[in-house]
């Protein structure tokens, strides 16, 4: 199997070295082929120049430069949470509030900001840093925003605030 493999790669150069024939038939039509010509036709064999090649200009080294994407990353963000403020007691009103969140520096191009109540993601990504938040269960809740890049991975996330939910709860033991 070797052996066969060789010959044909030896066989490469031969065919990249075939000869060029034109041919002009009665009428004028110019024909150029890679066959020999056959008995009573006017040929002639063409000669190719060589192929015009030049070496590569040498390397250059030039440091890798960050592209937005990278840079974007590598971006320290200030994230905070500046409304409710922490420790903040939600009246009773459904368990419905506002957050807002400041972040610095502005967002790059394809980073959202999510809200996280108790760890876990309020909502789809986005790019407003404010949520109006309803129906949150009665007691502690932490909140927390991280800014993520375009793939969802977190870049920076906020100190966590806690605030606490009042809502109205009926009580069946002292109802008659």
């Amino acid at each position: 199997m070797t052996r066969i493999l060789f010959a044909i790669l030896m066989l490469i150069p031969i065919t990249l070295s075939a000869e060029i024939y034109k041919t002009v038939d009665k009428n004028g039509n110019v024909t150029y082929t890679d066959q020999p010509p056959t008995a009573g036709k006017s040929t002639e064999k063409v000669t190719l120049s060589p192929t015009n090649s030049a070496a590569p200009p040498p390397e250059i080294y030039r440091p890798a430069q960050p592209s937005k994407e990278t840079e974007a990353e590598t971006m320290s963000y200030e994230i905070a949470i500046v409304e409710p403020a922490t420790e903040t007691t939600i009246p009773m009103g459904g368990g419905n509030f506002s957050v807002s969140a400041s972040v610095s520096p502005s967002l790059a191009a394809g980073q959202t900001v999510q809200l996280l109540l108790d760890g876990e993601a309020r909502g789809d990504p986005q790019l407003a840093p404010s949520w109006a938040l309803t129906n949150v269960f009665r007691g502690a809740h932490d909140l927390t925003v991280s800014v993520l890049d375009a793939d969802g991975k977190s870049l920076a996330t906020s100190d966590s605030i806690r605030v606490y939910v009042m809502r109205p709860s009926i009580n069946n033991k002292n109802r008659n």
